[in-house]
């Protein structure tokens, strides 16, 4: 071929590229104009995203923290001043029912009313008061007729008047033996109810879900999406049945550096955060609330709030083992979950994102008959009636009557100490 024939592939030139766009009647584009409009529009994004990462700056609750502990452990709380006023608001308390003075020629209470299990000790006017507490306490809107049939108030016809009947019993209980967690404060109806028939907190058992037609595979009861009770987070969506209802031991630190005897699984440690997690959503506080931040494990180090929530624990699951596991034959289909779980309390139950149910304001000074059977000495005895000790023998035979078979915080301080003792 003739060297002169050869034609060279070369970059187009813009005079070459301008002789082309005169022959074709077409002007050239303008670059420095499309600079402009990209850096124009640029310009527009940056200010939408200043705009908006200011709004979402300023939706975001500001946060105070108020020191607990010794400076240099991070034993401080860190709160939202706008929940403090929610919380504020739900832990309101009504106004307690008038009080009739004693009347020493009313009747006894088994020639007024008929069917009384629970509350025989009460006067007919303190049982009256308390039953119109319950009543706006629980169903404030139903009234009396949400446990009784109007027509035969002995009648047990509706479940909700059996179920009334043991959770008074419990009240009594969690008041008489559980007072290594809920103090000289107590618990009344409105701890857990605050005007609702059915308490917010409440929970029933994750479903089983058949984890072979994942592609994920076994997901070991973990790696769900928007579970509450494990903060929204990949570890065990169901931390509460393990611990609030089997006596499953909170572990995450071994006692020792090898192997061997040391069991704890980083299983173990997924369940007990996933728990830790929930306890600290329910109170509203950080995990310092109750450890200190140098050394979790250490009981020694710990605050006094630590073993508070230890006897919690274990009351909570006296609560759903001996209460309402028991109760759940007697629930409906609409109080049950889709798989037939019973319902369920747990630490939010009563404590509602707050440290303490109802900010530590007890109720037990207006309705002393929720805190356990009252003794017929509170009144002047007449003449000619029994004496103190035959009043002491009523009271324990009530007593004695009303005490489900519990497992009382008096052995759970003994299996306190073991653990105490295994974790140091």
């Amino acid at each position: 071929m003739d060297s002169s024939t050869v034609v060279l592939a070369t970059r187009p030139t813009m005079d070459s590229l301008a002789d082309r766009a005169e022959a074709l009647h077409t002007p050239l584009p303008d670059h420095g104009r499309a600079r402009r409009r990209l850096g124009r529009a640029g310009s527009l994004i940056m200010l939408a995203a200043c705009v908006l990462g200011s709004a979402m700056l300023s939706a975001c609750q500001r946060t105070e923290s108020v020191q607990r502990g010794y400076r240099g452990t991070n034993m401080s709380q860190v709160y939202r001043p706008a929940t403090v006023v929610e919380t504020t608001l739900l832990n309101a308390i009504p106004a307690p029912e008038v009080s009739d003075p004693y009347d020493p020629e009313a009747p006894p209470i088994s020639e007024v009313f008929e069917n009384v299990q629970v509350l025989n000790d009460l006067t007919v006017n303190e049982f009256s008061r308390l039953m119109q507490a319950m009543s706006t306490w629980v169903a404030p809107d139903q009234g009396c007729e949400f446990c009784h049939n109007p027509e035969n108030l002995a009648s047990d016809e509706k479940y909700t008047k059996v179920v009334a009947r043991r959770m008074l019993q419990m009240n009594r209980d969690l008041n008489t033996n559980w007072k290594q967690h809920v103090g000289a404060t107590g618990v009344t109806c409105w701890t857990c109810h605050r005007g609702q028939a059915v308490p917010s907190g409440d929970w029933f058992a994750a479903p089983l879900t058949d984890n072979n037609v994942n592609m994920i595979g076994d997901r070991a009861g973990q790696n769900r999406a928007g579970v509450y009770a494990n903060g929204n987070s990949s570890l065990p969506s169901d931390p509460l049945s393990l611990f609030l209802i089997e006596d499953a031991n909170v572990r995450v630190q071994g006692t020792r550096p090898l192997a061997g005897e040391n069991r704890q699984s980083i299983k173990q440690a997924e369940h007990t955060y996933s728990l830790m997690i929930y306890m600290s959503q329910s109170l509203g506080v950080n995990c310092t609330y109750c450890h200190n931040s140098r050394a979790l494990a250490r009981w020694d180090e710990s605050s006094p709030q630590r073993s508070t929530a230890w006897y919690g624990l274990r009351m909570v699951r006296d609560i759903n083992s001996s209460y309402l596991i028991p109760l759940e034959p007697l629930f409906p289909a609409h109080r049950l979950s889709a798989e037939g779980d019973g319902p369920k309390v747990g630490c939010e139950t009563c404590h509602k994102k707050t440290f303490k149910p109802l900010a530590g304001v007890s109720m037990l000074g207006d309705y002393p008959e929720l805190g356990g059977p009252l003794s017929p000495s509170r009144f002047p005895a007449p003449e000619g009636a029994a004496s103190a000790a035959d009043a002491s023998e009523v009271v324990d035979k009530v007593k004695k009557a009303e005490a489900p078979p519990l497992k009382k915080a008096d052995a759970a301080q003994s299996d306190q100490k073991v653990a105490t003792a295994a974790v140091r």
